[in-house]
């Protein structure tokens, strides 16, 4: 099998809340709900990649902080490398550009939501953590 791909994933919380978006129908995994962000390029940083990612598919400026998790996850056609990091949201309004949509989620909304496999371990943390939700990244 190929090299996992590799992916930054942000963490964006807000007034206790966590912001979501949905993958387009039609992708991979088509219409659950993920972690904002997206597959590194050559060249950049996992930190670069994941303002890139949220700048173009949400139209928002992060500083990006520490890392929260590392998830390896393999898929029967793919493997990924999810690297999920606390960001604080520093400028606009998230609009669902590169996205089905977006939701911000409160951490009982969590068990509601459709998202992959691979974030299973990051959800668990997040329902344990409930600092994570008070406080800015």
């Amino acid at each position: 099998m190929n090299p996992p791909i590799e992916v930054s994933a942000g963490l964006v919380f807000r007034d206790g809340q966590l912001l979501i978006t949905q993958r387009r129908a039609g992708s991979h995994l088509g219409g659950l709900w993920e972690f904002p962000g997206g597959k590194r390029e050559a060249g950049e940083t996992l930190e670069q990649c994941l303002a890139r990612e949220l700048r173009e598919e949400l139209g928002i400026q992060v500083r990006v902080g520490v890392r929260f998790d590392t998830v390896t996850h393999t898929y029967p056609e793919k493997s990924v490398r999810l690297e999920f990091f606390l960001c604080r949201l520093i400028a606009g309004e998230p609009q669902p550009l590169g996205c089905a949509g977006l939701r911000w989620i409160r951490p009982e909304d969590l068990d509601a939501v459709a998202f992959p496999p691979a974030d299973a371990r990051i959800i668990e943390r997040l329902k344990s953590t409930p600092t994570l939700w008070q406080t800015p990244a």
